[in-house]
């Protein structure tokens, strides 16, 4: 009798995909509920076991999700059952990350109660802090700022929070009270960017003199 011949890796590479290639396209919901707000079908999902760190095919979890549709109560509501804030998608945002480079205060406040880790980042390399700063979201920043983050991180551009708020803000009341909250806190002044730019150098050069006077009398050179 004549054996079949064996299949080859290359030949089953197609057949082994379909399963993850289906996992992949998959809808989630749970994260689809909890990005919409919808609290009571989330909370009957739990309730009949779907697994909380589901994740949708962006790799995004409910408390995730959940946050990017700045929905607040089914985000409390996922804590409370135990979700995991530090979990990152496949852009590297975490519920804690996002909601602080969106500024939504109440959901960082959230996550920091339910354990953020203040030491991880983003895709770009920077902590919550650093987008905070550059989107001009003062309570956010003055949330972030009572916790032990540091406040001298730089990331993969060479950029601190207060580069960030200089650089990229305009300079106006919201961004000075940034640079203000920062230097409050025992920013470095004159730590410069990878160029050797320093933030006062770059409030001089952007026209931006309330934060320059700010630097200046921080020290700054």
């Amino acid at each position: 009798m004549r054996r079949r011949p064996a299949l080859t890796a290359f030949a089953l590479a197609p057949l082994l995909a379909l399963p993850q290639a289906a996992t992949a396209q998959a809808a989630s919901p749970l994260v689809e509920a909890a990005e919409r707000g919808d609290v009571a079908r989330v909370r009957k999902l739990l309730d009949t076991g779907s697994p909380i760190e589901q994740r949708d095919a962006r790799r995004r979890t409910a408390v995730l999700a959940a946050t990017a549709g700045n929905q607040l109560k089914v985000v409390r509501l996922l804590i409370s059952r135990g979700a995991n804030v530090n979990a990152q998608d496949e852009q590297r945002d975490s519920a804690f990350l996002l909601a602080g480079a969106s500024g939504y205060t109440e959901i960082v406040r959230a996550t920091l109660e339910a354990g953020a880790d203040l030491k991880s980042t983003n895709r770009y390399g920077g902590t919550a802090l650093i987008p905070a700063c550059h989107h001009g979201h003062v309570e956010t920043v003055r949330l972030l700022l009572a916790t032990p983050i540091d406040v001298d991180h730089v990331n993969h551009l060479g950029w601190t929070a207060l580069l960030e708020a200089v650089v990229l803000g305009d300079g106006g009341p919201p961004y000075a009270e940034i640079v203000r909250l920062l230097l409050a806190r025992g920013a470095k002044a004159g730590l410069a960017d990878r160029d050797g730019v320093t933030p006062l150098q770059h409030a001089l050069k952007r026209n931006q003199p309330e934060i320059a006077q700010l630097l200046r009398g921080a020290g700054a050179r």
